[in-house]
């Protein structure tokens, strides 16, 4: 289970002395335990899934990124590196993205077969699996939508 792996991996960050890994990943494991808490309630333990830890480091990587420019347009670079070295730790533990190329191949069907856009990102969604950013996704369905 992916939680069992972070847990085992702040361990072996401790013995390194890797300060930032253990910090990083000790957030991480607060804020799923947090979720799961709120999503199952006293079974969270029990009932956690890989897909739950995958959404909260999702919101995580997402959270630094928007962190990372932040810090890099008010100048302040020694903090948007720190953000930087949690970033790549979290993006460790996310699936392989998929091209660009790949994902216009999965979302022209969907694109041609029109209605809203809002249902339409909803299948897109589905179609990617996770395996890229929903902005991503939004920018080329909307390039692979016919001009009005």
């Amino acid at each position: 289970m992916l939680l069992t792996d972070i847990q085992s991996t702040v361990v072996t960050s401790l013995k390194k002395g890797d300060a930032v890994s253990v910090e990083t990943l000790r957030f991480l494991i607060s804020a799923v335990r947090n979720a799961a808490i709120n999503k199952y309630g006293a079974d969270a333990e029990s009932k956690i899934t890989d897909a739950d830890v995958l959404d909260v480091i999702k919101k995580q990587v997402k959270t630094h990124k928007e962190s990372v420019d932040a810090f890099e347009k008010a100048g302040r670079s020694e903090l948007a590196q720190k953000e930087a070295a949690q970033l790549a730790i979290l993006e460790a533990y996310l699936p392989k993205q998929v091209s660009d190329d790949e994902l216009k191949t999965l979302l022209t069907p969907i694109a041609a077969a029109g209605g809203d856009f809002g249902p339409m990102m909803g299948k897109a969604m589905a179609a990617v699996g996770g395996k890229a950013d929903g902005a991503r996704v939004s920018a080329i369905l909307k390039s692979l939508l016919p001009k009005s």
